[in-house]
């Protein structure tokens, strides 16, 4: 059962993952044989065989057909625990890429505890635990220099991801001091502004947060793109993402369905860590604003992280190109991978960097 699969993919059925990606089709074991002989021209087909049994018992792949006409699918928990190198992937030009075009509306029913393995999800808990203790009884002028210092760094470098060219040493002249920096477009400005203004607001109101709503989503939107020309409410327009072959659903309808689906996930999901993950995947990859949907998932994980007494991200060591490919994997093959690494990478970062609860 998948619920079991407490484990990360050994080299052997991650390359067995790798031939159902870049095919993305059903295959009999001899024609994932066949195709493995480029990696492995020694592995038999009764291991082939062995290894597609067990992968299917763990929810990797699913069975259809019987004797001869037996095949494999790769199934939407495959898909999210695969592990491909972003660095690669990206590399190659966008309409020569084995990725996804559209939206998988059965992604979020395929969500499982078990896309954080017991070794991560026991660093993600240690390092709660040892921010819990730094931030108990802290003295009020630490604890406001605390959230000055986090909310300068969180606004900087989500807004850097976004293509923003304000410094650091700008962004906190602004937020302290409110001097704008000169040589930079107003929306710019706003856009910091608007980042410190939303975490505030999200942590004034974390009881409203424990939880994932429709209203709490746009409410966090509307924030952020406040003063800068962008729709609020759901879209009903489509959009495109730059140098990718997915396309974004565009119906209104479907649009709500899917948001609907990511809330239910996220609800249903026991740890706070899953919950942040899902949220910063789903809203990137759903796209139900016409703009400002990556800094919506990104502080909207941090209502939950802080609602839940974890630490928030400031996201201050990501490399913003990183990211960048991160979220493109995910859009194109749905592998969480790669996030999930920066996900654990600056969790336990703000955990040791960060006292503001």
């Amino acid at each position: 059962m998948i619920d079991t699969f407490i484990k990360s993919l050994t080299v052997q059925q991650q390359e067995i993952v790798s031939v159902f990606l870049a095919k993305n089709d059903s295959l009999q074991s001899s024609e994932v044989h066949s195709l493995l002989g480029a990696v492995n021209k020694d592995r038999a087909l009764v291991t082939v065989k062995r290894l597609l049994s067990e992968m299917t018992e763990a929810g990797l792949l699913v069975v259809s057909g019987s004797g001869r006409s037996t095949r494999y699918t790769l199934t939407e928990f495959g898909r999210l625990v695969a592990d491909i190198d972003p660095t690669v992937y990206c590399a190659v030009e966008p309409d020569k890429r084995f990725g996804l075009h559209q939206y998988s509306i059965s992604i979020w029913s395929a969500v499982s505890e078990a896309i954080f393995t017991k070794q991560e999800q026991g660093q993600l808990d240690e390092a709660t635990i040892e921010y819990r203790k730094r931030t108990t009884d802290l003295p009020a002028e630490i604890a406001q220099k605390e959230l000055e210092r986090l909310v300068i760094e969180l606004s900087w470098k989500s807004s850097k991801i976004e293509g923003n060219t304000y410094t650091l040493l700008d962004t906190e002249k602004l937020i302290l001091e409110n001097k704008t920096a000169s040589g930079h477009d107003r929306k710019e400005t706003q856009m910091i502004l608007n980042h410190k203004d939303a975490f505030l607001y999200l942590r004034s109101h974390l009881k409203t947060y424990q939880k994932l709503t429709r209203r709490n989503l746009e409410e966090l939107h509307t924030i952020l793109v406040n003063k800068l020309g962008v729709d609020t409410g759901l879209r009903r327009k489509p959009v495109g993402v730059t140098g990718s072959i997915y396309r974004p659903i565009d119906n209104y309808y479907q649009i709500s369905e899917a948001v609907d689906d990511l809330i239910k996930a996220v609800n249903r999901a026991t740890s706070p860590h899953l919950k942040a993950l899902l949220v910063l995947l789903g809203i990137s990859y759903i796209q139900p604003f016409t703009d400002g949907n990556k800094r919506t998932a990104r502080l909207m994980a941090n209502a939950l992280l802080l609602s839940h007494r974890c630490a928030p991200l400031s996201y201050r060591s990501v490399d913003e190109n990183e990211y960048r490919e991160a979220m493109l994997v995910f859009y194109e093959t749905n592998s969480a991978m790669s996030l999930k690494k920066i996900y654990i990478e600056q969790y336990k970062f703000a955990a040791i960097n960060y006292a503001v609860k």
